[in-house]
């Protein structure tokens, strides 16, 4: 655990450190593309994220290299290899992008292609795990459209997701943390070394999101642009498609000693991609969502709107840091879930469980406009719109009983009322003699005060 811990470090801080000049390399070559009607940001921001995070991506598997442990990954099989030449073709393609603009499909293409190279150099679908069969093995031209597929799902997933702050980052982080959690059960639990790939490859994942969230976090100071979306969306692919269909269930059999706990503890990859999917199952649901509605309006499945899961959020009324919050949770809830069904043998515990979670996200996603109040011995400590509002202190005699403070939690600013109004009037009146009132009820007022002109003849005096 020590040398996954140093890999995680060494790959998130030189994410972090890369991802200032690279901000500035990004304004000066002009990836700084201006506001989209789509756009929920209001000032132009630079892109080319993905170009910090492939460079922690690199640092964070140099060092996985040197280590004893990790080492032997790299000796028993071609995985980091495959996803090296996958990820630097689709970061490659996600830089294009970025800078000059491509067409939707030549980066389909383009997609396909770094999915092809991955699948020559051996990393694809072996056999399928068929609950009360076994596995089934597929053949060679099968595996291949599997993978890619996979691969082109994942991708546009994560990229489609890609509409806030620290959004999608975050969601392929809490992804790569369900990954780890049991990739990592099933190579130290199981002793199964076909799972080392995939518990890497979460690892750096990790990485790369915690290291660059830090400047993508709202308001975000840089953008991953799609050179930085589509390779996170390619390597959680590679890291399911290293574990799914490569885990033979006779090994778990023979460690647990009966079939029934075998189906059990296998839950979240002996049905085909079930694990993959479900960490995924929000960007998955906001792609499938946007391909049927763009289609059925008879638009491309690829043209962009302003309709994703993320806008849907902002229109009914949360702030953008919320709508975030409210994706992680349900991210986190669906992905850890799985994972706990999967480890536990209380499944009925687990189900409670989630079912109260849900309860609470529904609660939450439902109250908008709900803004609780952090206690004043706190206040010093939280975000500035979670604490009470002072009301507003008004000076001076003319506006005594014609406040116009905001109203406590309304964010509504109060107007003056008949009645104060002409109190705040007439009180400065009484202070003058009946001399004075007569003279000042001579003086020319509104328009003709303007103008010179009287009030009968319409002349000047």
């Amino acid at each position: 655990m020590r040398e996954y811990l140093l890999v995680l470090f060494c790959t998130a801080a030189v994410t972090y450190l890369l991802t200032g000049p690279v901000r500035k390399f990004a304004i000066a070559a002009g990836a700084m593309p201006p506001v989209r009607a789509r756009d929920v940001h209001r000032e132009p921001t630079p892109r080319l994220g993905g170009i910090a995070m492939f460079g922690g991506l690199c640092a964070g598997i140099l060092v996985a290299s040197q280590l004893d442990n990790l080492s032997k990954v790299f000796s028993q099989g071609t995985d980091i290899r495959a996803l090296l030449s996958g990820a630097g073709i689709m970061w490659l393609l996600g830089v294009l992008d970025d800078k000059w603009g491509v067409d939707a499909l030549v980066k389909l293409g383009g997609q396909m292609i770094a999915a092809g190279v991955m699948v020559w150099q051996g990393v694809t679908v072996i056999t399928l795990p068929v609950p009360g069969v076994g596995p089934v093995a597929v053949s060679p031209t099968q595996g291949m459209v599997i993978s890619v597929v996979m691969v082109v799902v994942m991708v546009n997933a994560v990229n489609f997701i890609d509409g806030l702050d620290g959004l999608a980052g975050g969601m392929v982080c809490i992804a790569a943390m369900a990954f780890f959690l049991y990739s990592y059960r099933l190579w130290y639990g199981y002793t199964i070394t076909d799972a080392a790939p995939a518990v890497l490859f979460s690892v750096l994942l990790i990485g790369m999101c915690l290291g660059f969230l830090a400047h993508n976090m709202h308001p975000a100071r840089i953008f991953m642009g799609d050179s930085g979306s589509m390779m996170l969306g390619l390597m959680l692919a590679v890291a399911a498609i290293s574990i799914t269909g490569r885990v033979d269930p006779d090994l778990i059999t023979s460690e647990l000693g009966s079939q029934t706990a075998t189906v059990h503890a296998l839950v979240p990859i002996y049905i085909p991609l079930l694990l993959p999917l479900t960490v995924i199952a929000l960007p998955l649901a906001d792609l499938l969502l946007a391909v049927v509605r763009r289609t059925w309006a008879g638009q491309s499945p690829f043209a962009a709107d302003k309709r994703h899961l993320h806008h849907r959020l902002l229109q009914v009324g949360h702030s953008h840091s919320r709508a975030v919050l409210i994706m992680y949770f349900w991210a986190a809830l669906i992905a850890f879930g799985t994972v706990a069904f999967s480890v536990t043998n209380t499944g009925r515990t687990v189900v409670l469980t989630l079912a109260g979670l849900c309860l609470v996200g529904l609660v939450v996603l439902l109250t908008p406009r709900f803004r609780p109040r952090a206690p004043r011995a706190v206040q010093a400590f939280v975000p500035p719109r979670y604490r009470r509002r002072p009301a507003a202190r008004t000076a001076g005699p003319v506006a005594h009983g014609a406040r116009t403070a905001e109203g406590e939690g309304s964010g509504e600013r109060g107007e003056l009322t008949a009645e104060s109004a002409g109190r705040a009037a007439s009180e400065p009146m009484a202070e003058l003699s009946a001399e004075d009132k007569r003279l000042l009820g001579g003086v020319p007022k509104g328009s003709s005060a303007i103008t010179g002109r009287g009030h009968g003849n319409g002349r000047g005096r």
